[in-house]
C-alpha cells in the first residue's frame, strides 16, 4: 500500500474526527426536519423534451426552505412491477444533476426504479439560491451564512432539500417508500450520507468520497484548497488572525456530515481513494467511523478524487438488491 499523505492506515479506522461538534447539535436537526412538515412543496411535474421509449422523463420542482424553487430530473419506468424501488441521485460540488443518458440515471429506470437527480440550490442547475439572488451563485456555500445564526447556513437548507426530496418520491404512485436507495459523489457522496441520516427509512447508500466532512480536519493538514478552499479565503478576509476560529468551525459543524452518520439506519457501502487530496481521507473515515448500522468500504489504494475503476458497476448491482 502506498504511503498516505494523511494519516497512517491503522489510525483511519479508529479516527474519530477533530472538528468541534454544537452542544445543541441534535436538537438543531431535530428541530430542522419538524419544519419540512409545515412546507408545502407544490410540487410541479413537467415532461422533458428528453424521452426514452422504456422511461418517462419529467423536470421536477418544488418549493424548499426559504421559499427556493428546488429542481430535480426525475425518471419513471413504464414498465414493470409496483410498487418499485427508487433511487435518489445527488452531484458534485458547483455541478449540477446532468444529462439524462449520463450518472446511470436510465440504467436504474431500465431496471425498473425510478429516478431523481437533484440540482443543488445555487449551484450549477436550475435551483435557486434566495438568499439575495436567485439562480446560479456556484461558489462559497460552505460558508454562506457564517455570519448569521446556523439556521442561515446554505448547506442547511441544501441537506433539508435532499430530505424534501426523499419524501416527495417516497410518496410518489408506484414507489415502494421501504425501498429507497441514495447515490452520489464528493458532495453528492455527502449528501447521499445526509437524505439517510434525515429519512432513517432509506434502505441502501453509496457515497463515494464524501465530501462535507470534518471540516478543521482539512485545515489542520494543509488541505483547506480545491474542494475546501472557501475556509482558507474566508480566515483571510474576515478572520486574518484567527480570533474566531473556534467560534467558526463549531458552527460549521452544523452542517459536518460526520456528526449526522449516527442517525443511519441504511445499509451503506462507501469507496475511498487513500490518495485523495481534495477530499482527505481522514475526514471520511471520521464520517464512515460513526455509521453504526450495516457497512462496508471499498478502498482504491492509489487513487485520488477521480474515477474509480469498476465501483459504478458496484453502485448499480448493490441497488439492484432494494
Amino acid at each position: 500500500m502506498p504511503l498516505l499523505f494523511d494519516m497512517p492506515w491503522e489510525e483511519l479506522h479508529t479516527y474519530e474526527g477533530s472538528n468541534p461538534k454544537p452542544a445543541d447539535f441534535e436538537d438543531f436537526w431535530d428541530k430542522a426536519i419538524r419544519e419540512l412538515d409545515d412546507i408545502d412543496p407544490k410540487t410541479e411535474i413537467i415532461p422533458s423534451s428528453f424521452q426514452t421509449s422504456f422511461a418517462d422523463c419529467f423536470d421536477m420542482f418544488f418549493t424548499g426552505t426559504g421559499g427556493a424553487r428546488i429542481h430535480a430530473k426525475l425518471v419513471r419506468p413504464k414498465t414493470g412491477l409496483e410498487p418499485h424501488p427508487a433511487i435518489l441521485m445527488f452531484h458534485g460540488y458547483t455541478d449540477s444533476a446532468g444529462d439524462w443518458s449520463d450518472k446511470s440515471k436510465l440504467g436504474f429506470a431500465a431496471s425498473g426504479c425510478t429516478v431523481a437527480a437533484l440540482d443543488c440550490r445555487g449551484q450549477g442547475g436550475l435551483s435557486e439560491d434566495v438568499g439575495g439572488t436567485k439562480g446560479t451563485t456556484m461558489r462559497g456555500q460552505i460558508i454562506r451564512g457564517l455570519e448569521e445564526s446556523p439556521d442561515k447556513l446554505l448547506f442547511r437548507q441544501i441537506f433539508l432539500d435532499t430530505a424534501l426530496l426523499a419524501r416527495i418520491v417516497m410518496s410518489m404512485d408506484g414507489v415502494d417508500a421501504a425501498r429507497v436507495g441514495t447515490t452520489g459523489i464528493s458532495q453528492g457522496g455527502g449528501l447521499s450520507l445526509v437524505c439517510a441520516a434525515l429519512i432513517p427509512e432509506i434502505k441502501l447508500v453509496a457515497p463515494v468520497y464524501p465530501f462535507l466532512c470534518d471540516y478543521r480536519r482539512s485545515w489542520d493538514i494543509d488541505q483547506a484548497k480545491d474542494a475546501y478552499f472557501e475556509l482558507q479565503d474566508y480566515f483571510r478576509k474576515f478572520d486574518p488572525l484567527h480570533k474566531r476560529e473556534e467560534e467558526i468551525f463549531t458552527k460549521l459543524g452544523y452542517i459536518d456530515v460526520q456528526y449526522l452518520t449516527p442517525r443511519i439506519k441504511a445499509e451503506v457501502m462507501m469507496a475511498v481513494g487513500l490518495m485523495d487530496t481534495i477530499c482527505p481521507p481522514s475526514t471520511q473515515f471520521a464520517a464512515y467511523n460513526k455509521i453504526k448500522s450495516e457497512k462496508s468500504l471499498r478502498i482504491y489504494p492509489d487513487f485520488g478524487h477521480e474515477n474509480l475503476p469498476g465501483h459504478s458497476d458496484e453502485i448499480f448491482q448493490f441497488m439492484s438488491r432494494l
